[in-house]
């Protein structure tokens, strides 16, 4: 079977590599005689692949012994929730930064809790931008935290860099970018992310949060919404997803053997530069976006002629790329380009691109 590139925005593609242990394990977890999916949580078996999978992933995020992990269910999504009643601690109000489709799906989530102020929205420029941080109204005096989304999938806008908001915690979804590069994780309060983009497959979300931020959750907070219950029970007050956890253990390894989070870094950017690079050299394709904050894992792009959408889909999947449609609020193409999309796929996008544009444009 020819190879397949599958450029969805999640859940994504995961490593082949990743995919073969998985195949090879499937019926028989190290010789136990039993699959991941039918071990108790708690057994000794399970309790091995939990334990050195939180290792694995604060030792590739280098997290100081302040934060907990916590290996939960309920999608990004949830979290949406989960931060305003764990974060607010008193509080009444809490800063949100609006640049896209997730950013808004958080702030109308948020507003069911507390008083939203929205520092700055970039709809109105159809969240193709992200405003300097000193054109952000801030509430910095009464904020309980500060929200925001380093990369939305769907624009392809990506922070390069981390706001200073001072001693308001910084809460953000890092569902798209987490593991794809390092990051400073002391800069934030709480980070909050679904694993079908870099971690995993669906069904498993990872938080990571400052032990001081825990404990004093709104009154009627729902037991499964209080991260301090959580931590307590190491991530088993019921029970978890066991086997997309176990999948993401084996992409810790993996991104292990592959040299950890800076050789990541350094592959993702190659790839993010190989698809711009020929963008900005065409005049049949375009990205909309600021070059100062274009996505290093989520490239949208619009061909000259809208009228040949179809007709370019149709090919690249004929050619082996699949998934390539534009989200319907954006219109257009994108390639979703996680960690495990290789430099070959990104070729072959690009290969297929400039011969369509010769024959079609």
């Amino acid at each position: 079977m020819a190879r397949i590139y599958n450029f969805s925005p999640g859940p994504a593609m995961l490593p082949n590599e990743v995919m073969e242990q998985a195949r090879d394990e499937m019926l028989n977890w190290h010789n136990t005689g039993m699959s991941v999916m039918e071990m108790s949580h708690r057994g000794k078996q399970y309790t091995e692949i939990a334990e050195e999978s939180e290792a694995d992933f604060r030792e590739l995020l280098s997290i100081p012994s302040n934060y907990k992990v916590l290996f939960l269910q309920g999608g990004a999504a949830s979290q949406f929730a989960m931060v305003p009643m764990n974060l607010l601690r008193g509080k009444k109000k809490a800063d949100y930064l609006c640049t896209g489709h997730w950013s808004e799906k958080a702030i109308a989530e948020g507003q069911k809790f507390c008083e939203v102020n929205v520092v700055a929205n970039t709809k109105s420029t159809k969240f193709t931008h992200i405003p300097a941080q000193q054109d952000w109204n801030l509430d910095s005096e009464e904020a309980a935290y500060f929200h925001y989304t380093p990369n939305e999938t769907i624009a392809g806008v990506e922070f390069h860099w981390i706001p200073e908001i001072g001693s308001v915690p910084l809460a953000v979804d890092m569902s798209s970018t987490l593991l794809s590069r390092p990051i400073d994780i002391s800069k934030f309060g709480v980070i909050y992310a679904g694993a079908q983009k870099n971690i995993g497959c669906a069904g498993l979300t990872i938080i990571i949060i400052r032990e001081d931020l825990m404990g004093q959750t709104l009154p009627g907070t729902p037991t499964m919404f209080d991260y301090q219950i959580h931590a307590k029970n190491n991530s088993m007050y019921n029970t978890p997803s066991t086997y997309p956890w176990y999948i993401s253990s084996l992409i810790f390894k993996w991104l292990k053997r592959k040299g950890g989070l800076v050789a990541m870094a350094e592959i993702n950017h190659k790839k993010a530069e190989t698809l711009y690079g020929f963008i900005d050299s065409s005049s049949f394709y375009t990205n909309p976006v600021d070059p100062a904050c274009r996505s290093w894992m989520n490239v949208p792009f619009i061909l000259a002629n809208s009228n040949l959408d179809e007709q370019f889909l149709h090919l690249a999947k004929q050619a082996g790329l699949s998934n390539l449609k534009g989200h319907r609020s954006v219109g257009g193409m994108r390639a979703s380009i996680y960690n495990a999309m290789p430099q070959e796929g990104i070729n072959a996008l690009v290969d297929f691109m400039k011969e369509f544009e010769r024959t079609k444009g």
